[in-house]
């Protein structure tokens, strides 16, 4: 496999879910089931996520107050803000498989 997949794969879950809105009744019920066992994943991106936000935003600290440059510490403290927003949809998105029942 190619290292740009593989790292699309270690830090993007889509490519782990199905699409719910695709198909007869019985196969979005397969495909949410599989979304549902799939759910766990999504745990163990936003622990990658959380790390790598928390390193960024630490690296911004550093930069900013050692180095007393604002501008070049925000370009540590918007891939962090990006990924405090990625955390909150990937536990809505594991919320929402955990807790709602399948289509019917």
């Amino acid at each position: 496999m190619a290292f740009r997949t593989l790292l699309y794969r270690y830090f993007f879950f889509g490519w782990l879910f199905h699409d719910v809105n695709r198909g007869n009744l019985f196969e979005r019920a397969a495909a949410w089931r599989h979304n549902q066992t799939q759910a766990h994943w999504l745990l163990t991106y936003m622990r990658r996520w959380f790390v790598m936000g928390l390193v960024l935003y630490l690296g911004g600290v550093f930069v900013e107050q050692v180095f007393a440059a604002p501008v070049l510490s925000s370009f540590l403290y918007m891939p962090w803000v990006l990924s405090v927003s990625f955390n909150a949809t990937a536990l809505v998105a594991w919320a929402g498989l955990k807790s709602l029942p399948g289509p019917s």
